[in-house]
């Protein structure tokens, strides 16, 4: 697989399209606080949502401190109505708990010591080190996992198995831009169903593996 010419393709193409999330937030605050807790509130749900919501919440909690002041039914009710948004409020409060007493107000940097934390997956943990802190880590979603599988380059059941797969198979220089760019393109273009092939500009690359011919825009 020519990678360099596929994340130069995805590079330039996915630059029509809204930024995920999570990077831009990061863009427009530079806060790892922000950056941890969009992340977690964005599990499962569309980045509108999660977008709304974690405005909401920053302006009435702007650090861990101001967080773990405020009530179980507040944080439910500012981050509603995201996904599963009483077990992420549950969560939030336990993590900015955590962080405060056991870290000192500082996150930890190591995925170790993330995937301790309540509510965060490994999907999560890697998302903030690839975002907040510029490591070289594979954030594995929905998206991520169902192109890669569908280009035919792995041939995976779980996004763990994924992660795994493309730690041996993707060049690390690429690893922290895979979630930014394919985000985007499963969003856009390489969508669960009815996926746009005739317009992919990087469907040279792609087996179309479990993709249904007669349904293809």
């Amino acid at each position: 697989m020519d990678f360099d010419n596929l994340f130069s393709i995805l590079e330039k193409e996915t630059k029509k399209f809204n930024v995920p999330v999570v990077d831009l937030i990061k863009t427009q605050t530079k806060n790892n606080y922000k950056i941890l807790v969009s992340t977690i509130l964005s599990a499962r749900t569309k980045d509108e949502i999660t977008a709304e919501a974690s405005s909401g919440l920053f302006k009435k909690a702007e650090n861990f401190l101001e967080l773990n002041k405020l009530g179980l039914q507040e944080i439910e009710k500012l981050i509603y109505p995201v996904g599963f948004y009483k077990t992420k409020a549950k969560h939030l409060k336990q993590v900015g708990q955590i962080i405060l007493e056991k870290y000192k107000g500082k996150i930890p940097s190591e995925i170790e010591s993330l995937l301790s934390l309540p509510g965060v997956g490994r999907k999560t943990a890697n998302l903030y080190l690839s975002v907040a802190l510029n490591k070289d880590a594979i954030c594995v979603d929905t998206h991520v996992h169902r192109i890669f599988n569908r280009l035919g380059l792995i041939k995976t059941k779980k996004p763990s198995e994924t992660e795994k797969e493309l730690m041996k198979l993707v060049p690390k220089k690429y690893w922290k831009k895979i979630n930014f760019y394919f985000v985007a393109w499963g969003q856009n273009t390489c969508k669960p169903i009815n996926p746009k092939c005739n317009f992919c500009k990087i469907s040279k690359f792609c087996k179309r593996v479990g993709v249904n011919v007669n349904k293809q825009n």
